[in-house]
């Protein structure tokens, strides 16, 4: 089980819990809480970007990038936690297939950027691995969206 345990906890006050949790093979993860000292992950989080660029660049980028975005999807699969990433664009995609037709503008200047099919496939294998759900809308759908996830839906 994942437990939250508030930063405000002092490091050093609670080290019974702490070990016994440990012990039983918890995982423990400080984050600020804005009530209560301990809670669960959330069911669902929604991880929004910008553009196509943005989540391009997540996967495709650096690979130190590509690594924090990773362990991001693999923490909330740890954790139970349903990981939807929200693609906010005005290019008319809507699923990952639609991906595979994007044309990435920094390939004008780099070779190494990756093209729409290679990102669409990238996607795919995630969704796989670690369960994260690749979600798409223009910009002025997003907060509609967003309470719509985050309310249970699909």
């Amino acid at each position: 089980m994942v437990i939250v345990e508030d930063t405000r906890n002092k490091l050093g006050q609670h080290e019974t819990k702490r070990a016994a949790w440990l012990a039983e093979g918890d995982e423990l993860i400080r984050c600020k809480i804005p009530f209560g000292d301990y809670c669960l992950p959330p069911a669902v989080a929604v991880d929004t970007k910008a553009n196509m660029a943005e989540i391009a660049q997540n996967i495709g980028g650096p690979r130190e990038e590509h690594a924090r975005f990773r362990r991001e999807c693999q923490a909330a699969a740890a954790a139970g936690c349903r990981l939807i990433v929200l693609v906010e664009n005005d290019e008319g995609i809507r699923t990952v297939e639609d991906v595979k037709r994007w044309r990435n503008p920094r390939s004008e200047y780099s070779a190494k950027a990756i093209d729409g099919p290679r990102l669409s496939r990238a996607m795919q294998t995630m969704a796989e691995r670690y369960g994260v759900t690749f979600a798409f809308c223009a910009p002025e759908e997003a907060a509609e969206r967003i309470k719509h996830y985050l309310k249970g839906g699909g």
